[in-house]
């Protein structure tokens, strides 16, 4: 069913044409196919909707926009020609895309070499700061560690289940959770940690690990930055082996609306999800958007969800940036877009800040039956997100301001001096 529903969607929307001297051109490197298109299909036409709906307006700079989709297939270094391809051959103004941290470390040396600019609309693991990137998703300030917090001090959790696939936003999000749970008194031995790789489908003995680990006597949680198609067999096998949210809670920071739309969401009632955005956010934005997005599609059952929200604030500062520098040119972009604020779907404003990432809103979220959340507990107000993570030795002292003189996206305030690129 996912996979029908994901090769559907991906077949869903025609790309407008235009003369190539009438249009901005705008690159869309999102999966279309391969273990993440069930999250980055999605993505792709939330921007084709957004640019529909500038060119309604009139377009920018007295232009079209031209949306220019490739598919980088899940496959990391694909991303990296794809992107290339978009710069180069497409000549984009900028590009909207990836999803895992392991296909933007991929882009990122292009957009530097051909100095173009990349949004980056979903949660990653921080330890970075790049010039020519906007991180429009959460740092782990802004999702994974207020999500510990809530089940720490809500929930009374004492054993922790750090469970992700294999590569780098999970690994460096758990040793950022790791080292911020010891801070908290937590002992080693409470703590387990797993990975598995992409695409995973065998979750018996990984379950059942689990479920012995919860077996302590202390109140377990899972902390689950799984990614992808592996999630449906994951959930699945915790219904199977009887685990219940009240028993052990999974707090799941890369399933959302999408995920869940293919799922038989019963089983997984109560569990959590932990984001900056909920479709079922009661707010004037979001209704309209909503309604825009549904009539867009001509699917009353098509969702929203996080990234798409990131996608939303991350265009829409860019054409804000755009229309202040006079110029799609990416240095004048880039000096232009800090400082802009633009509407939220969650109520309110989120701001460019100058170390690239923007101001959220965090949410704890509890699945529904019809796979939708209701928020159980969020910020009073916008965190801004935080680049490098207090509790890594390596990181505690670096800060990332792009605007002159420093320019720097590792700045070590202990030293005095920037230490490079703005990336580990």
């Amino acid at each position: 069913m996912l996979a029908a529903s994901v090769l559907a969607t991906s077949m869903s929307f025609a790309v407008p044409s235009y003369a190539q001297e009438e249009t901005i051109k705008v690159g869309i490197l999102h999966s279309l196919s391969g273990t993440m298109a069930i999250s980055e299909t999605t993505l792709k036409d939330t921007m084709l909707f957004l640019i529909d709906e500038q060119n309604k307006k009139g377009g920018l700079l007295g232009k079209k926009l031209e949306a220019v989709v490739v598919d980088p297939a899940s496959d990391w270094p694909l991303f990296a020609e794809k992107a290339r391809e978009l710069i180069s051959v497409n000549k984009v103004s900028a590009v909207f895309g990836c999803w895992t941290s392991v296909s933007r470390k991929s882009v990122l040396p292009v957009f530097e070499e051909l100095n173009n600019i990349l949004f980056y609309p979903v949660q990653y693991e921080g330890e970075e700061s790049q010039r020519n990137v906007f991180y429009t998703g959460a740092a782990p300030n802004q999702q994974a560690i207020p999500a510990v917090d809530y089940l720490m001090n809500d929930e009374g959790v004492e054993r922790w289940v750090l469970a992700g696939t294999d590569y780098v936003y999970p690994q460096t999000t758990n040793k950022i959770l790791q080292a911020y749970l010891e801070s908290k008194g937590v002992a080693k031995e409470d703590i387990m940690v797993n990975y598995t790789p992409f695409g995973h489908s065998d979750w018996q003995t990984i379950v059942t690990d689990i479920k012995n680990f919860g077996s302590a006597g202390k109140k377990t949680a899972v902390v689950s930055t799984i990614n992808g198609d592996a999630n449906v067999p994951f959930y699945k096998e915790l219904a199977n082996q009887g685990i219940k949210a009240e028993d052990i809670p999974v707090v799941a920071f890369s399933v959302g609306e999408e995920e869940l739309a293919g799922l038989d969401t019963a089983p997984l009632v109560g569990h959590l999800t932990a984001w900056n955005y909920f479709q079922s956010v009661d707010t004037p934005e979001n209704a309209d958007f909503i309604a825009k997005w549904k009539e867009y599609t001509k699917n009353p059952d098509r969702v929203t969800n996080d990234p798409m929200e990131a996608h939303v604030i991350g265009f829409n500062m860019w054409i804000k940036a755009v229309e202040k520098a006079g110029t799609t040119e990416p240095d004048a972009v880039i000096d232009s877009i800090i400082g802009v604020s633009v509407p939220n779907l969650t109520g309110g404003y989120s701001a460019m800040m100058p170390n690239h990432h923007i101001t959220k809103p965090v949410l704890i979220g509890e699945i529904q039956a019809d796979g939708q959340m209701e928020t159980v507990w969020q910020t009073s107000g916008l965190v801004v997100g935080d680049e490098w993570s207090d509790y890594l030795p390596d990181s505690k002292d670096l800060i990332a301001d792009w605007r002159a003189p420093m320019s720097c996206g590792n700045f070590n305030v202990a030293a005095g001096k920037c230490g490079g690129k703005g990336t580990n």
